[in-house]
């Protein structure tokens, strides 16, 4: 198969990052970390928006009132992107350090449970967990230990949890209950280096095969739910950083990727698609209510 790549908009991001798609609006939305921007692009018509929002984003879902869940350094947000009124729900990190560049959450994703899974990145040492936040504004830790929360996914039957460890690289998979949100039964099924390309943001399509953004070698790795490697896309982007599916047919997997001071490609920071076999898992929207 060739692929053949579609830069969705020049928008030199320096941390471009999750991308969502709404399928209720056929619109992608992502985040510039840093710049502290929430994007929105409406396919069909090519118009983009933004919204500041006041802290660095990490990584947000979608509710079922038409919110924005959003990880920010200052704990996790309700927004809604039509009055641009900012709702606290909870911080998962109460006592973590106040630096941003240090300490923050991360990757996150709506998982079959309607819950936020929203994990940290912590610089010093491997104190980031992964969280399970409900409507209640409870936030339960599932998995300590961490350095880097990434690459958050859920098999199509709800029954699988998929995470890697950016820092540590690793990608591992556990079994979910999808009612009660219970994990267990860990297993490591790939450990990809830098040169394979470090784990970053993932997804998963309805074939149980897992996309990973090897954020340091310029590709998408495709795993099978076992961890073997199944392909390894080179991208125009030297850093991405994160794919989703979306389109009408869940065919289009978008990604974004960072932009690096000294960056030697005029695609770095930039959003992609391209067209794929096998449409993605749908993602799920935030339960608002207990």
């Amino acid at each position: 198969m060739i692929n053949r790549f579609e830069k969705v908009t020049a928008c030199q991001n320096r941390v471009g990052e999750s991308p969502v798609w709404d399928a209720d609006r056929s619109t992608l939305f992502w985040t510039d970390v840093h710049a502290q921007l929430v994007y929105a692009l409406q396919t069909s018509s090519g118009e983009i928006r933004h919204w500041s929002l006041p802290a660095r984003i990490g990584s947000f879902g979608l509710t079922d009132d038409d919110r924005l869940i959003v990880a920010l350094t200052t704990g996790v947000h309700l927004f809604d992107p039509a009055s641009g009124d900012l709702e606290f729900l909870v911080d998962p990190e109460p006592h973590r350090t106040s630096d941003p560049h240090k300490n923050r959450l991360n990757d996150s994703k709506i998982g079959p449970d309607g819950a936020y899974w929203v994990g940290s990145m912590h610089e010093d040492g491997l104190s980031a967990a992964l969280y399970r936040v409900t409507a209640n504004g409870s936030a339960e830790a599932k998995i300590e230990g961490l350095g880097t929360v990434n690459g958050l996914a859920f098999s199509a039957d709800g029954r699988t949890l998929y995470l890697s460890d950016s820092k540590q690289c690793w990608i591992d998979r556990y079994d979910l209950n999808p009612s009660s949100g219970a994990i267990s039964n860990r297993r490591r099924i790939a450990a990809p280096d830098e040169r394979l390309g470090r784990p970053d943001g993932a997804a998963t399509d309805m074939a149980g095969d897992y996309w990973s953004a090897g954020v340091s070698a310029g590709v998408l790795n495709r795993f099978s739910a076992s961890g073997e490697l199944l392909q390894s896309i080179r991208v125009p982007p030297l850093h991405p950083t994160m794919p989703c599916f979306g389109g009408e047919d869940l065919r289009s997997l978008y990604f974004t990727s960072l932009r690096r001071p000294d960056a030697a490609s005029p695609d770095c920071g930039d959003v992609f698609m391209m067209r794929v076999d096998v449409p993605g898992v749908p993602i799920g929207r935030f339960k608002t209510t207990p």
